[in-house]
């Protein structure tokens, strides 16, 4: 290959880096633009939050239902990768379990809207929960089994039973400010652990 065609293969590769980098500036623009004001949120609002033109929005994402997909699986992404990096970044497996079940926590409370919104459409939801659950239940199993393994928790219980626990004690938790659903969760994963006691 000649020089030049190296030049236009990187400045292609470098506008494709470029593009995607965009495009999750937008995604979490919209995230905390979702979060504050609910998925009806005008796009003018995403735009600002992004400093970004409106058109650049329907440049990306020609309809809201677009938009609210790619806000949920982007989310959905996040969650998913912090698992191996809390893993290898906290202090012990169960604690970076605890780290990652409030990530998930978060996930449930602020995006429930977006979940709500995909159910209207059930064809357009069912893939994504499919997605969420192929993402998030081997991540979440591996920070259980590294927990177990390590004696900090018990090893009777699978992740598809803790996500789903989890996801029973969030539901609802966004519109009752009597509710805490982070003291119901914490109390569900001190339930896991091992008396220390009992580890050796």
């Amino acid at each position: 290959m000649s020089d030049s065609g190296k030049g236009t293969a990187s400045s292609a590769g470098s506008r494709r880096k470029d593009a995607r980098r965009n495009q999750q500036t937008l995604l979490e623009a919209a995230a905390a633009v979702f979060v504050q004001s609910g998925v009806e949120a005008p796009v003018r609002d995403i735009a600002a939050e992004a400093g970004v033109g409106v058109g650049t929005i329907y440049r990306h994402f020609p309809t809201r239902a677009d938009l609210v997909v790619a806000v949920y699986r982007h989310q959905v992404d996040a969650c998913a990768e912090a698992g191996p990096a809390l893993l290898t970044a906290a202090p012990s497996p169960q604690t970076a379990l605890e780290q990652w079940v409030d990530q998930f926590v978060d996930f449930l409370v602020t995006k429930h809207g977006l979940a709500a919104a995909l159910r209207a459409d059930t064809s357009g939801f069912e893939p994504l929960h499919t997605y969420f659950l192929d993402r998030l239940l081997p991540v979440c199993a591996a920070l259980l089994g590294a927990a177990a393994e390590s004696g900090e928790i018990r090893s009777d219980l699978d992740a598809y039973q803790l996500m789903r626990g989890i996801g029973n004690l969030c539901a609802g938790a966004e519109d009752d400010p009597r509710y805490d659903a982070r003291r119901l969760v914490a109390l569900l994963l001190a339930g896991l652990r091992k008396d220390p006691a009992a580890r050796s």
